[in-house]
């Protein structure tokens, strides 16, 4: 009986992923991966927590109790955030319900899992870059060095259309229209395909690699002549990001992402006063509250709306007064 309900236990693990991420939700390698190494985490978990091996582990074993063990675990003993641990328990919640949907014997053991809620977690403003500073950026690369065409394509590509890092490296010469109208076909989460239009500049500094590059296969390649990866995309912004900040010293403060020059295109969109709606569509984003949340990284933007409030609502402003800090201000804080 032990060894049917592993034999459950694997297969409905495989249709999991194979079934619904892969072939019904779409999912991308990288989510495939992230689920993967949480599952494998908590299994791992379980087994030593039993004593016994993975192979050894049943559907029995996936309860709430275990649930909030490994996620206690993940936070305590492996030193993850509370945003971490919401992340690992959104995998387990959704391989649960997977389970739901083919096992309903133990529907309540399975709703235990789903009910179980998330942690709250403080919500960090996004990390961007002003339209000045992603330009000087982009203005680092070395027009000398020998993957600079490649270099200044990629900026330039991933701060005109956000797109995410995956979507830029997974681009082919195929998904290129350089000519009018200049656009380039993007495959996001879900393989959702969507059409971003390019600047002439940028359509200019991608025509140059695609002559110079392979006629198929992906576009952007390391110096192997093998496609680049995310690392590597992260590593060169990372080195230009340096060398910018020499003349915008404060660069340095800002740990810049290649996910930083998507935050960075939506909030320069926003400035624009392009509507939040479009700006969904521009970026590929699922919801429009996820393109809202740059509306509260942009104090400038902040500034505008209670500008604007404040004349709509008829109220003279008071001219500012230069402040100039008295002699007993400043003998006060002599005397700290």
């Amino acid at each position: 009986m032990k060894r049917r309900q592993q034999n459950d236990l694997l297969a409905l693990l495989q249709s999991f992923f194979v079934d619904y991420l892969e072939r019904m939700r779409g999912a991308s390698s990288h989510t495939v991966r992230a689920y993967r190494d949480t599952l494998k985490l908590f299994f791992r978990f379980l087994a030593q927590r039993q004593n016994a091996s993975a192979a050894d582990l049943t559907l029995n074993d996936l309860r709430a109790d275990r649930v909030l063990a490994f996620l206690d675990h993940v936070e305590s003993e492996r030193g993850n955030c509370a945003s971490t641990r919401n992340c690992r328990l959104a995998v387990l919640r959704c391989f649960a319900r997977h389970l739901l949907r083919h096992d309903i014997t133990r529907s309540e053991q399975y709703g235990r899992i789903l009910a179980l809620p998330s942690k709250r977690t403080t919500v960090r403003a996004a990390t961007y870059l002003e339209p000045e500073e992603a330009r000087a950026v982009i203005a680092a690369v070395n027009p000398q060095s020998p993957f600079a065409a490649r270099d200044r394509a990629l900026l330039l590509l991933l701060y005109n259309t956000g797109a995410r890092v995956s979507e830029a490296l997974a681009i082919q010469s195929c998904h290129l229209h350089l000519d009018r109208p200049r656009q380039v076909k993007l495959f996001g989460k879900g393989r959702k395909e969507r059409l971003c239009p390019l600047w002439p500049e940028t359509a200019t500094a991608l025509h140059q690699i695609v002559v110079a590059g392979p006629k198929d296969g992906l576009l952007f390649r390391n110096t192997h002549n093998q496609p680049l990866t995310r690392d590597g995309v992260a590593y060169l912004l990372g080195k230009y990001v340096r060398q910018a900040s020499q003349s915008l010293p404060h660069l340095r403060t800002l740990r810049v992402t290649p996910h930083v020059m998507r935050h960075s295109c939506a909030v320069a969109l926003l400035q624009a006063g392009i509507d939040v709606t479009v700006i969904r569509d521009y970026l590929g984003h699922a919801s429009v509250a996820t393109t809202s949340r740059y509306i509260s990284s942009n104090l400038k933007m902040k500034r505008d709306v209670l500008d604007a409030f404040w004349k709509r609502a008829g109220i003279p402003s008071a001219s500012p007064r230069q402040w100039h800090p008295s002699s007993k201000l400043l003998a006060f804080l002599d005397s700290l």
